[in-house]
């Protein structure tokens, strides 16, 4: 009788140019905070024997609430000077799913991608019909500007004043902190990508995903990433669970969560090789930039990115969480941990 793995949860907060020359002591002192705190309160809860899913959920409902990350509070702008939030949950035991795009008002969209999970029958629901029903069955919706932070307002104005074109989040906060010393991503805001996403296996070798994201700085209203698009920003199944960030177009093309999945299952591959392949070879070939976090059912981890950095750690039950942002930190770098 094979041993069951130890518990174990991951997490990311977007990917993308991430500089050390751009990021100050106090600033990455927040980020490693953050990362740590939400790490050991997802791996808490898998100790405490919480399924998959509830962890997932938790911990990407706290990545939401922290304004340093692009989901939820602190979301990025729209073209239009408003926010348009995206989510998602997968549950891997049962292929059971929920997603949410295009919400405004929800203050925890991963909450109210439960809630479609849960109770609607359906897997993807969009805009104000989806606020109004995820609020019928109790989640909080708030004013739009709840999400409003002066640091993503001054992304907004830096996108449009440029080019005019869409900013994904993490690549242009490095040129803030640059020009301005503000309080901003340490990432250059032309070239990050601010999804926030958790992947979990739980003590009953159950896996879950999650993710959550405002989208592109300066992005088209109406526009919707690979963050709600099952199979593309966020997988689950009994084999593997996928949580991805980066540049979203490219990720649906590429069905990059699945794809995960799909070259372990087919192929043969083992979880690292699997991420490498969809990371390193086939989303490079169509410049899809950005990241992904995989946790398989032996309880193997893939940090996988191909950009300057990623927000990013992973927590076993019983162990110290493990956590980093630069693509040079060895221990939580580009590959997996086993």
């Amino acid at each position: 009788m094979s041993q069951k793995p130890i518990p174990v949860i991951a997490i990311h907060g977007g990917a993308g140019t991430i500089l050390r020359s751009a990021m100050n002591a106090e600033l990455e002192q927040r980020y490693n905070q953050a990362l740590s705190g939400i790490l050991q309160a997802g791996a808490a809860l898998l100790a405490a024997g919480a399924p998959a899913l509830e962890a997932v959920t938790e911990a990407v409902r706290l990545l939401e609430e922290c304004p340093l990350f692009n989901a939820g509070k602190g979301a990025v702008y729209t073209e239009a000077g408003g926010h348009e939030l995206d989510a998602c949950v997968m549950d891997g035991a049962t292929l059971a799913a929920g997603a949410v795009a295009g919400v405004t008002r929800v203050r925890n969209p991963v909450l109210a991608a439960r809630v479609v999970m849960q109770h609607s029958g359906h897997v993807l629901m969009i805009g104000p019909a989806a606020q109004d029903y995820v609020a019928q069955h109790g989640i909080e919706l708030v004013d739009p500007n709840w999400f409003d932070t002066p640091e993503r307002l001054a992304q907004l104005q830096r996108a449009q004043q440029a080019a005019g074109g869409a900013m994904l989040d993490h690549d242009g906060a490095t040129s803030l902190a640059k020009d301005a010393a503000e309080e901003a991503a340490p990432l250059d805001p032309d070239r990050k990508f601010g999804t926030v996403g958790a992947v979990a296996l739980d003590a009953n070798g159950k896996l879950a995903a999650a993710t959550s994201t405002g989208g592109m700085t300066n992005k088209r209203v109406g526009r919707v990433g690979d963050t709600p698009v099952v199979g593309a920003g966020c997988y689950a199944n009994d084999r593997v669970a996928v949580s991805c960030t980066g540049s979203g177009e490219m990720f649906i093309r590429a069905v990059a969560a699945y794809d995960v999945s799909a070259l372990m299952e087919y192929a043969g591959l083992s979880l690292e090789e699997a991420t490498r392949r969809v990371v390193q070879d086939k989303l490079m070939r169509i410049d899809g930039r950005g990241g992904l976090i995989a946790v398989d059912a032996q309880g193997g981890v893939a940090l996988s990115f191909n950009t300057e950095g990623m927000y990013r750690g992973y927590a076993r039950v019983g162990q110290a969480p493990v956590f980093a942002i630069y693509g040079d930190d060895g221990d939580a770098g580009d590959g997996a941990a086993s």
